[in-house]
């Protein structure tokens, strides 16, 4: 790397820190209502760690204490140009997490902040062996890493979700056929729901388990139960529920109609089984046409075209 590339480099980054040295000193700091009323107000002392556990994952809170506010200001300004908060939080509430659309946020931040780093180093190693710095091109890979690790961490998400669906839709005939044999041996559907929760794991197990714990908390069961539905949109989830709500308010029977859904998520599981199969087929003819059959064409007509050649010489 020439002398004058290094040290456009080391311009660069001094005077990033500078810039940002000034931006959030003190004196030009914006001030928050929270630290305006925090002297007039007497908080309780905190308690201490070892008697709770986090309720954060110890990356955020780490990289909150250390980078606060420019964390908070990426993740306003993510949020604003991203946009879409009723769909993450939609699809927060699909995990089941404790997550917020505000953690998500900062994990966007970093994810885009490990986007850049890397767009740096990639331009870096390539204006080293090209010997010379194209600031176009160094620019273009710095923010297609920023906005490809902002949206990266939106593409997880979305993944993160269609697994966990994917197994509760594999759970669920097995939970279905454990309630309905619970309700046909006699138990009411609120023990059969305890009992098939306390005997089995599971995504959907620990659905109806947070949703037996909120009951017994105070909510209602078919309020709890209607939760479970929202977060969800597997339609079959939703009948499921749905049944065990009727049953619950008006007393009808529930082990056939469990046993029929149990049966109709089966189906609907060797469907897809059949269309996967389908797709894979068709995929498998990619290289049997593009690699297979060049080289068998090649193998043919080679010999044949060697021989044309040394008639013509």
């Amino acid at each position: 790397m020439s002398p004058g590339l290094t040290g456009m480099l080391l311009g660069l980054v001094a005077a990033g820190g500078l810039i940002l040295a000034v931006r959030y000193a003190p004196p030009f700091r914006a001030v928050r209502l929270v630290d305006r009323l925090a002297p007039y107000v007497h908080d309780t002392p905190p308690p201490s760690r070892l008697l709770g556990t986090p309720t954060e994952p110890g990356l955020l809170v780490a990289v909150r204490r250390v980078f606060g506010p420019v964390i908070g200001d990426g993740a306003r300004l993510v949020d604003r140009f991203v946009g879409g908060r009723a769909a993450v939080r939609r699809r927060l509430d699909a995990l089941a997490g404790d997550m917020t659309v505000e953690d998500f946020r900062v994990e966007q931040v970093v994810w885009g902040g490990l986007g850049l780093l890397g767009g740096v180093v990639v331009s870096g190693v390539g204006s080293a062996a090209a010997g010379s710095l194209n600031v176009l091109s160094a620019g273009l890979f710095c923010v297609a890493g920023l906005v490809g690790g902002v949206l990266g961490r939106d593409w997880w998400l979305t993944q993160q979700v269609n697994r966990r669906e994917e197994l509760l839709l594999a759970e669920f005939p097995v939970v279905a056929e454990l309630l309905a044999l619970a309700v046909t041996a006699g138990e009411s559907p609120t023990a059969a729901i305890a009992r098939v929760t306390r005997l089995s794991g599971g995504e959907l197990a620990r659905e109806l388990g947070s949703a037996l714990g909120r009951a017994r908390a105070g909510i209602p069961l078919t309020e709890a139960l209607q939760q479970v539905a929202d977060r969800t949109s597997l339609d079959p989830l939703a009948r499921f529920i749905d049944g065990l709500l009727v049953a619950i308010e008006r007393g009808t029977p529930l082990a056939e109609v469990l046993r029929a859904q149990a049966a109709d998520v089966r189906e609907a599981g060797k469907r897809r089984l059949l269309e996967a199969g389908g797709r894979k087929e068709i995929a498998m003819m990619v290289p049997v046409v593009f690699l297979v059959l060049p080289v068998t064409v090649l193998f043919a007509l080679f010999p044949g075209l060697i021989s044309i050649v040394s008639l013509a010489q």
